[in-house]
């Protein structure tokens, strides 16, 4: 649907459904797909509570902070719950751990969860409402990112920050019980303080997209529930999010925010990286890891490697001569790198260390990928060239983590206790069991204090 054809009323039936559906609609399906997202997503919080990222940006914005009446997860300290948002979203983002929906590559539960785990911080909510609002938040940033994607994304905007403020708004504004009308004020809101660009990818500044965008959902709530309005269309409008945000091309489908709403919240299309780095040189990783495996590979083995890859690959993960550990997230290079120097693709093989080592430069060095229409996605061709005249091979269309494949309950509460280090293993394991029945913690206060360090 190009930008001449906008069905009308779209921001208003968002916000109604958003405002009034109740929880009774939710299948336990998909209560358990949230409840996935949010323990991979506590325990990234965790992972990145300790990052240079979160300590900059306490040390820049806490002086100017109101009441310490919030919490921030993994941290001991009280902010205000702005900055609580701010930080939560910045430390479980910092690291790229986060989920990814390919349909849009929007990472949703960051914003969302990072605005709701501070909100719960400060105030009574119970799990069952917490675990709603997070499913309508996650409902509105997916359905606002399908309906944009790709040229949305094409323009060069870093979705997670510009479309992840729909999402925290909505959650926030469920649990302060917004009526439809305010929720419609809080979404153009939302929508006019939309930001975040491609161009920071390998830097800080990318962690701080869900960050704000939490904070900034979070303030669209609250300026919405004292009577602060909006324009009343502004997703649809000529002049809304829609058209302004899509480049020149000018093309979305507003239509998929509204079909089947109400039916499908779409936390089926959500994925869970086994790798902290860009999703989509996962399958670099994985077939690499594959290869070494099963031919009990070692670096001193391998002449020249050889990747066929989807042309977005290289729009995303082109960088190559890298210094950075944040860097090598967005780098086809150092996936191959690491996979076929280290054997491994955790988070310490995207440190600065890790990058600048000279094992990983000297293999990053034997790496050529080429842009092929023919490979999808989530898929790779890899071609390593032996120094003893062999070719070995192989080709993935669905690397692990990826929709066919993705990871379990189990791995995910494994990926959960590796991130954990600012916990007890005790207070994990019990951070862990709360999040899996979240829906029935009578004040989600008592699990946030499990995700506070001792």
């Amino acid at each position: 649907m190009t930008a001449t054809a906008t069905p009308q009323g779209v921001s208003q039936a968002l916000a109604d459904h958003l405002a009034t559906q109740r929880p009774e609609a939710i299948s336990d399906r998909d209560r358990h797909e949230a409840r996935r997202a949010l323990v991979n997503i506590v325990g990234c919080a965790l992972g990145g509570a300790e990052h240079e990222a979160v300590e900059i940006a306490i040390a820049a914005r806490g002086p100017f902070g109101g009441a310490p009446t919030a919490r921030a997860l993994g941290r001991r300290e009280g902010f205000d719950p702005l900055l609580a948002s701010l930080l939560n979203g910045i430390s479980s983002h910092v690291h790229d751990f986060d989920d990814t929906t390919p349909s849009n590559y929007i990472h949703p539960t960051s914003p969302v969860a990072s605005a709701l785990f501070s909100y719960a911080s400060a105030n009574p909510v119970s799990g069952a409402d917490f675990l709603h609002a997070f499913i309508l938040g996650y409902e509105a940033v997916t359905r606002i990112g399908n309906a944009t994607y790709p040229a949305h994304y094409q323009a060069g905007w870093h979705s997670t920050g510009s479309i992840g403020v729909f999402g925290a708004a909505a959650a926030i504004g469920r649990l302060m019980g917004l009526n439809p009308e305010q929720m419609r004020h809080a979404l153009g809101l939302a929508a006019t303080q939309a930001a975040g660009i491609r161009d920071n990818f390998g830097a800080m500044a990318k962690s701080l997209h869900p960050g704000r965008s939490a904070e900034a959902g979070y303030m669209a709530a609250l300026l919405a529930a004292k009577g602060f309005t909006a324009g009343p269309t502004p997703l649809e409008g000529p002049r809304g999010f829609a058209h302004v945000t899509t480049g020149t091309s000018g093309t979305f489908d507003l239509s998929l925010v509204t079909r089947d709403l109400g039916r499908d919240p779409l936390l089926h299309e959500n994925t869970y990286k086994p790798f902290p780095c860009g999703i989509v040189v996962h399958p670099t990783i994985d077939a690499c890891l594959q290869l070494v495996a099963a031919h009990d590979l070692t670096p001193a083995m391998i002449e020249a490697v050889e990747l066929d890859v989807a042309p977005l690959v290289l729009d995303l993960c082109n960088q190559k001569d890298i210094t950075v550990g944040l860097q090598g997230k967005f780098s086809i290079y150092h996936a191959a790198g690491i996979a076929l120097a280290r054997h491994r693709a955790g988070r310490e093989e995207f440190s600065d260390e890790t990058v600048n080592a000279a094992d990983v430069k000297a293999m990053r060095a034997r790496v050529t990928p080429r842009a092929s229409d023919t490979v999808p996605e989530d898929g790779v061709h890899v071609t390593l060239r032996l120094k003893d005249g062999r070719v070995l091979t192989k080709e993935l269309d669905a690397s692990i983590g990826n929709i066919r494949r993705p990871l379990s309950d189990d791995q995910l509460a494994q990926k959960f206790r590796d991130q954990a280090e600012v916990l007890t293993p005790a207070r994990t394991e019990a951070l862990i069991g709360a999040l899996w029945s979240l829906d029935s913690a009578a004040d989600m206060a008592t699990i946030i204090d499990l995700a506070t360090p001792e």
